[in-house]
């Protein structure tokens, strides 16, 4: 493989996320281009946790970002699990090398104490506001002793030490934006290690990228303001600077960002809906979200804290809405193809140049270079990515399409679909045609795996196929009830031939025979095709549950 000369060194990147939820669609592309540019260059692709921010970290995170980098096929060489020699990869297990190198800055006359309290601070940075100026940290005249910042301790007030900035501008010399200049009145003093004596995200992640080697830094576009604050502290130790290249921002077709809180928006709206028209209370709205109380849970309705992912999910599957796709799990959930994200998330932002659009990651990593990413913010087309993913089951054999299925169902803990055996799974792979994702599976079929009691009926669908026009539905169902009662035999194929008779006889159309079977068998008017529904449910089960739907509503 030819390797452009700047490379022909060992490249080393890295994926250094924060521990605090499941993996987002941005830190996911991140990782995978930084995974990309290392297997084309045939280096070593690292996994660094950053979990300085104890009050942030959450205690299964890690466990979720690993899962999820794994579901997409990005195995890291070095980090968590799997060691290396620059290890510990935890930032939360390297204190002390941040402590000796803070000791170093010290020293040096590049970094001094300042105990100044969030109220002094937010003071100054009003004034800022109101000089309309941008606010840089005043200086002090003389950099306070270590006996002074005991005795600040003492007194209780928070002590932190500050890098002593270069009092000029800065030029980023980067790979996809080219030359970047930040002028010094953007940058000031910055924090090294907070009062808790932990390190900022600044001063660790240059001290770690310099143990690991680290020759190229991939990151996102918001990222660029930090470069020069890092580019300074690694002049400050005598650092090489490594290759930076920061990534355009992913945003939705309409602009605005990608924000994990459009899921608790989406989920807020629909359980106000449903507490209005009483197809929820409160305690069973609040029993859905977790359990919390009747405080926590009202804030929450008025949009002043947000609920957790799985409390999101549970309300979004009991009241029948789609959440929409942030975080790589999401994707999990809605039954899509691990091939088929990572491939689309390759196309925000970068081209193979050469008009393809379907690439497997073995394609990604000979064809993946930096040249070919682009300055402008990326749009994220979910009708594309839908696309994408039905041709890919469409074109993928049985055997393939059975293990992401069960992989989907393992993810969804809720679904009627996991206890069914292979056979019936590969059946429902064979009946749904055109099949977009995993998830449209459940929506179609569930129903048919639960017991009678728990068979919803969508009170529209029930008014409008059964009920309308004095009962016509009804009618027809009542005679189809005893059409099918009377079959020798239940398969598809007998099903089949006994309804185009009845609606010959009878001078109907098959949507007016099928759709009132469909809604009292299923409570909906969306199943896969109706005699394989029926052969599905079985006789017994297909002729109970009509007779309860007549029961309750009559017969015309």
């Amino acid at each position: 493989m030819t390797v452009r000369s700047d490379e022909a060194a060992v490249v080393r990147t890295r994926f250094a996320p924060s521990p605090t939820g499941y993996l987002h669609l941005g830190g996911a592309r991140t990782a995978l281009f930084n995974y990309l540019l290392a297997r084309r260059a045939g280096g070593q692709f690292l996994l660094r946790i950053e979990d300085t921010d104890q009050t942030r970290n959450l205690a299964d995170a890690e466990a979720k970002l690993l899962e999820d980098l794994r579901w997409l096929g990005l195995h890291w060489d070095e980090g968590p699990e799997v060691g290396g020699p620059c290890g510990p990869y935890h930032q939360s297990q390297r204190l002390e090398a941040y402590r000796q190198h803070a000791r170093r800055l010290l020293e040096k006359g590049r970094a001094y104490y300042a105990s100044d309290t969030r109220e002094e601070l937010e003071a100054l940075r009003a004034e800022a506001r109101r000089a309309k100026r941008n606010f840089r940290y005043p200086r002090p005249a003389r950099f306070p002793s270590e006996s002074e910042a005991k005795k600040a301790r003492a007194e209780g007030r928070p002590v932190v030490l500050r890098f002593k900035m270069p009092e000029r501008g800065f030029v980023v010399k980067d790979r996809i934006l080219g030359d970047v200049t930040v002028g010094a009145d953007e940058l000031d003093d910055f924090v090294l290690l907070k009062a808790d004596g932990w390190p900022t995200y600044h001063f660790a992640v240059v001290i770690d990228d310099e143990h690991m080697k680290i020759t190229h830094v991939l990151r996102g576009q918001e990222h660029l303001i930090n470069t020069p604050r890092h580019i300074a502290l690694q002049e400050a130790f005598g650092y090489r600077t490594p290759e930076y290249a920061h990534l355009p921002i992913i945003l939705n077709l309409d602009g605005s960002k990608m924000s994990k809180r459009e899921k608790d928006r989406a989920v807020r709206a629909a359980v106000q809906a449903a507490l209005r028209s009483g197809q929820l209370d409160e305690p069973q709205a609040r029993e859905l979200a977790g359990g919390p109380d009747a405080d926590t849970f009202a804030a929450w309705l008025a949009n002043k804290t947000q609920l957790d992912g799985p409390a999101l999910r549970r309300l979004a599957d009991e009241l029948t809405i789609e959440l929409p796709e942030i975080e790589i799990h999401d994707f999990r959930v809605s039954g899509y193809l691990p091939e088929v994200i990572v491939n689309f998330l390759a196309l925000l932002g970068w081209s193979p140049g050469d008009g393809r659009e379907k690439l497997t990651l073995e394609e990604l990593c000979a064809s993946f270079s930096l040249e070919r990413i682009g300055k402008t913010n990326a749009r994220f087309d979910r009708t594309k990515l839908l696309a994408f993913n039905t041709d890919a089951l469409a074109a993928a054999p049985l055997g393939r399409k059975l293990a992401a299925f069960h992989d989907y169902l393992s993810a969804n803990e809720r679904s009627p679909l996991r206890a069914l055996d292979d056979a019936t799974l590969s059946r429902l792979l064979e009946i749904n045609k055109g099949l977009r994702i995993f998830r449209d599976i459940d929506h179609k079929c569930g129903a048919l795996f639960l017991p009678d009691r728990q068979v919803r009926y969508d009170p529209e669908a029930v008014q409008k196929v059964l009920r309308k026009g004095e009962g016509e539905g009804l009618r027809v169902l009542r005679q189809m009830r005893d059409e099918l009662a009377g079959l020798a035999a239940w398969n598809p194929r007998i099903i089949e031939s006994k309804l185009k008779a009845f609606c010959e006889a009878h001078g109907l159309g098959m949507n007016k025979v099928a759709q009132p079977i469909r809604v009292a068998v299923t409570g909906t008017t969306i199943s896969p095709p109706i005699f394989d529904t029926l052969d599905l449910l079985g006789r017994e089960r297909t002729l109970a549950r009509i007779d309860r739907v007549l029961a309750r509503h009559g017969a015309a």
